[in-house]
């Protein structure tokens, strides 16, 4: 059970990450609260429900034929290693959202899900990040990556969802030190996940 919920926590850290880090879909939420209300910036957040399912299902099967290919995972973990280096380090600078960047539009849950789709981070988080950890979650046991995806979702598209009732009901949240700082504390969260996957993949390719 201990290495059940250490896959849950993973899969928090990382969909809290993904879902409070400025990108192309957090815009979006911003945009359409802003414009048409809350309502309208839910349903923005629930766009990688539609969206990731044949992401996660095409990098889970790949890679797991390649399970038994050191060298290929020990690669993939560096590329995910360096993947969590870049964001951690984009977190930690981060100064508060650029309100005169955000884009506006109608048509809610349908541009999020055309956002998201074209968006590379969900492509680049599961071919990297997300299907290595559900293959090894699945060594432990199927509740252990059922866990990590579910804390993932939950998370992703939760705080999505709390972004656009706080905005909702006032734009000083997206500048507030409150925001900043939890943005800046879970960069350094990934930085410790990159070193994990260093170690992971130097692990495969038998450096280490």
């Amino acid at each position: 059970m201990k290495s059940q919920l250490t896959f849950l926590i993973s899969g928090i850290v990382f969909g809290l990450s993904g879902g409070l880090a400025p990108g192309p879909l957090l815009t979006l939420v911003i945009s359409e609260t802003l414009k048409h209300g809350i309502r309208a910036g839910v349903k923005i957040s629930l766009a990688p429900l539609i969206t990731d399912l044949p992401i996660i299902l095409v990098a889970v099967l790949l890679l797991s034929r390649l399970a038994n290919v050191h060298f290929l995972l020990g690669l993939i973990s560096l590329c995910g290693a360096a993947f969590l280096v870049y964001l951690g380090f984009e977190s930690i600078s981060f100064r508060g959202a650029d309100l005169s960047a955000v884009p506006v539009d109608a048509h809610s849950l349908k541009k999020g899900v055309v956002a998201n789709f074209v968006n590379p981070s969900p492509y680049l988080f599961w071919f990297s990040i997300g299907a290595p950890m559900v293959i090894k979650a699945t060594d432990v046991s199927l509740l252990a990556a059922i866990f990590f995806i579910a804390g993932f979702y939950i998370l992703l598209v939760g705080s999505k969802v709390i972004v656009a009732v706080l905005v909702g009901q006032s734009r000083r949240f997206l500048k507030s030190n409150r925001y900043i700082y939890t943005i800046r504390l879970l960069g350094v969260v990934l930085l410790f996940f990159a070193f994990v996957f260093l170690r992971d993949g130097l692990g495969y390719l038998g450096v280490v």
